[in-house]
């Protein structure tokens, strides 16, 4: 096999979303996770930008398919529409912006409406190296992330700290999902696809003893 085709070799591949308001820099953590450096002149994104990469996660290969959306309301209907068949989503607001805080809940109604009730989302406050310019307390923010069953944390695009942390917890999330049979990837719209077709073995507990009973004739 080609050193290409086995670095694109992975078990599952996820749809991920980034969404909150312009200026949160969404852009510039998509480019901090899969160059591992800062994006320097990183203008507001029209529409929507993609980028993909594959993590290993406890194991296993997942690429994750990452569409930036644009956060400027006059491109709200556009990036609606890439919303569909999500499985996580990075919910991004600035801590030194109030104004991008108090926006949260509007994208969280998006997300959980337009791609799914069960789309695992991380809550990111970044700009964390901007500590001393902060408007937003770490409390206030973990406590708004537990009220709506979210996961949290603080991130740097510039220095890159949590960036990757934010993408891998997301992914395991799902994946603990899919392990406890709460996610199904074979669900039209679940946002998940089988890396390869053997990997289909990959099953719940509950799932695999079934089979195991039935082969056996038991």
């Amino acid at each position: 096999m080609s050193q290409t085709a086995m670095s694109e070799t992975y078990d599952f591949l996820f749809k991920f979303l980034v969404i909150g308001n312009a200026g949160t820099g969404k852009s510039c953590l998509l480019h901090q996770f899969i160059e591992k450096q800062f994006k320097d002149d990183s203008n507001h994104t029209i529409g929507v930008e993609f980028g993909s990469k594959i993590i290993n996660v406890g194991g296993k290969y997942v690429k994750l398919q990452i569409w930036d959306t644009a956060g400027q309301e006059r491109f709200r209907s556009v990036t609606r529409s890439y919303y569909r068949g999500a499985a996580g989503a990075l919910l991004v607001y600035d801590i030194t912006s109030r104004e991008t805080y108090n926006a949260l809940t509007n994208w969280l109604t998006d997300a959980r409406m337009l791609a799914s009730q069960n789309i695992v989302i991380i809550l990111c406050g970044n700009k964390k190296d901007l500590d001393t310019d902060r408007e937003v307390t770490f409390l206030e923010a973990s406590r708004f992330a537990q009220e709506n069953e979210l996961m949290f944390l603080e991130t740097s695009a510039l220095t890159g700290e949590n960036v990757e942390e934010a993408f891998v917890q997301c992914a395991r999330k799902i994946l603990n999902k899919i392990e406890s049979g709460e996610l199904d990837p074979e669900r039209m719209g679940s946002g998940i696809q089988y890396g390869d077709a053997a990997l289909r073995q990959f099953r719940s507990p509950r799932q695999a003893q079934a089979q195991s009973v039935q082969e056996c004739g038991c």
